[in-house]
């Protein structure tokens, strides 16, 4: 086998792992019922689809071209905005109730996307007067 062989191989094989991740990140997207839920779909399975898909191309430019590393770029820009659009989404989720209730934070602690419980009786804290 030669070098072009070999590569032209790899960038089969990238190509179909990221056709089937985006696939399976797609139709996780469309049949899951719940928005929790439906982040894990396109955020997981969809960005290891785009890195593979990238990949055969990184692979393919450098086998038959000149080479470039544009792709890099994209990868690193898609790795750190998917995880921060899914936080974002998560959280609306949350505040609008459209999943299941959170459970109770441990004791002495709140969540940090909630409403901030009542304030308890620090007994050493001195009382402020009420204004009037």
């Amino acid at each position: 086998m030669t070098g072009t062989e070999i590569a032209e191989i790899a960038i089969a094989v990238c190509l179909v792992i990221g056709a089937l991740f985006v696939l399976v990140g797609s139709y996780g997207l469309l049949k899951l019922d719940s928005p929790m839920k439906r982040l894990h779909a396109p955020t997981k399975a969809g960005t290891l689809g785009v890195g593979s898909l990238l990949m055969a191309s990184m692979i393919h430019s450098f086998a038959f071209g000149d080479g470039s590393m544009h792709e890099i770029l994209i990868m690193a820009f898609l790795f750190v905005t998917a995880p921060i659009t899914a936080n974002f989404v998560a959280k609306v989720a949350i505040h609008r109730g459209l999943d299941m209730p959170t459970p109770e934070p441990p004791k002495d602690q709140t969540w940090s996307t909630l409403d901030v419980p009542e304030p308890q009786g620090n007994p050493a804290a001195p009382e402020t007067p009420a204004r009037s």
